[in-house]
């Protein structure tokens, strides 16, 4: 699996003044577009698109340091006009391209990404393959810029925003007996999950039936997987540990691929500051093999 994800990468390293084709990089994996994208900004920390522009542009601004004018390296590296090369230059490097070239400008770049097999002596995942019928979303919901290091404050002032009662309403109707509490659900993502780009974001139950005055997403018969995650104190950190074992571990070791879907996260217990508790990740999935 790892020889065939750094294959993909190379893909990518030798197209970089090119087309990059995201098929091409599904078959070279064995995987689903889907599944490489998802995954890829799981382990990356950014989305496939915004890697391979700023590859693009770590490559682009070696050449203008070597002298290349802009509209060349412009052309060389697909932007429509030495303007809008000028635009992304300063967006990554805080400077026009000409800056760049005085003496003592300091520049960003992004690195090339490789995957490596690490030994790292985690307890092993706890998880379980559940099916669901059909089954609705119902609760509030907002739309939200996607974060990928640290709290998200939009999140954060959504739920404060939510009438006194809310959950208590929600909890009555829940009536799927896999999925009794209060879930959190994302979906409606970009299909480059982009930093900072927007998604729908749901505090709700799940039911059988849609229910009148609730924001309701209707979600088909589905497998999941369901990774479980505990912890006595620093509870939040250990959600968001699991979903990066899910993705960096689990999912490259077990016949599984994600699947469009919305990913749900569940908190079955836990104390009032969220320093301990226990919870559930949902993510939908096919089987592979």
């Amino acid at each position: 699996m790892l020889e065939q994800w750094n294959d993909a990468l190379g893909y990518i390293e030798d197209n970089l003044d090119g087309e990059i084709d995201p098929h091409e990089l599904a078959r070279i994996t064995l995987t689903s577009e889907y599944h490489f994208r998802r995954v890829f900004s799981a382990l990356a920390g950014m989305s496939l698109s915004q890697y391979i522009r700023s590859r693009r542009m770590t490559l682009a601004t070696a050449e203008i340091l070597d002298g290349l004018g802009v509209l060349d390296v412009a052309a060389k590296y697909g932007y429509s006009s030495g303007d809008a090369f000028s635009r992304a230059f300063r967006q990554m490097n805080g400077m026009t391209p000409s800056h760049a070239r005085r003496p003592g400008a300091v520049l960003r770049s992004q690195q090339a990404v490789s995957f490596h097999l690490t030994i790292e002596g985690r307890s092993t995942m706890r998880y379980r393959i559940v099916d669901l019928p059909d089954i609705h979303i119902n609760g509030r919901s907002t739309r939200i810029p996607l974060q990928y290091q640290g709290p998200n404050p939009a999140m954060s002032e959504f739920h404060q925003s939510l009438p006194a009662g809310t959950g208590e309403e929600l909890r009555a109707l829940a009536d799927v007996s896999d999925l009794p509490e209060i879930l959190f659900v994302s979906t409606g993502f970009s299909p480059d999950r982009e930093d900072g780009s927007l998604f729908d974001y749901y505090f709700a139950v799940a039911t059988t039936t849609e229910h009148d005055g609730w924001d309701t997403l209707a979600v088909p018969a589905s497998k999941w997987v369901v990774f479980e995650a505990s912890a006595e104190d620093n509870f939040s950190a250990a959600l968001q540990q699991l979903w990066a074992d899910a993705f960096s571990e689990w999912f490259p070791s077990n016949p599984y691929q994600v699947v469009p879907g919305p990913e749900i996260l569940t908190v079955t217990a836990s104390n009032e500051d969220w320093s301990s508790g226990t919870g559930e990740l949902w993510i939908p999935v096919t089987r592979t093999a």
